[in-house]
């Protein structure tokens, strides 16, 4: 009789340099500082986050990217309705700068793009660039009648339909339609900026 033993899994460094879980909530700090580093103080006044304040991040689609205990990446997805058909909107996406070549945005999209088809939803909406979104199948051709409730630039607003139709037909403005944020971080949020304004 042969016995069975049990082989050890050993974890290469190299092979998997950070690990992409749900984001909890001691990485908020820490998110955003990262937010801050890569877009600066005025991230706040942007289009799309007209599409965030006062809401929190649809249900499990908010992700953290994780090396050696540290906060490398994040992005969330917000429940949206774009000209009348519901859909998510993604962003930020940021990966610190340190970490650019170890794949981690890449990875993050993908999480979270399969994430959110595997909860039933049935588009994603983002505002950024079209060369790097497209390689996730983003692309304008049903985003060209949508608008958003600020200025943006027509040829950044990108499309994914994760469920054949989803985006058919929308036309109007996008706007949020995701539950409320908790009140402390509305108002820690609102502290914020008035911080930023003095």
């Amino acid at each position: 009789m042969t016995a069975l033993r049990k082989t050890p899994v050993a974890l290469i460094s190299d092979a998997a340099p950070f690990a992409i879980r749900g984001e909890r909530a001691p990485d908020v700090a820490a998110r955003e500082a990262l937010l801050d580093a890569c877009f600066g103080a005025n991230r706040h006044a942007r289009t799309c986050q007209r599409l965030r304040d006062g809401h929190a991040p649809a249900e499990g689609l908010a992700f953290s990217a994780v090396a050696n205990g540290q906060l490398v990446g994040t992005v969330r997805l917000w429940h949206v309705t774009a000209g009348g058909k519901p859909a998510l909107v993604l962003g930020p996406l940021a990966v610190d700068n340190a970490c650019r070549e170890l794949g981690i945005g890449a990875a993050l999209m993908n999480h979270a793009l399969a994430a959110a088809k595997a909860r039933g939803h049935g588009a994603v909406i983002l505002l950024g660039d079209a060369p790097y979104y497209a390689r996730f199948g983003f692309s304008a051709i049903k985003t060209g009648e949508l608008a958003l409730p600020g200025p943006f630039e027509r040829d950044r607003l990108l499309g994914l339909e994760l469920r054949d139709g989803a985006l058919d037909g929308a036309c109007g403005m996008i706007v949020p339609s995701g539950p409320a944020a908790p009140k402390g971080k509305v108002a820690g949020r609102a502290r914020k900026l008035a911080s930023h304004a003095a």
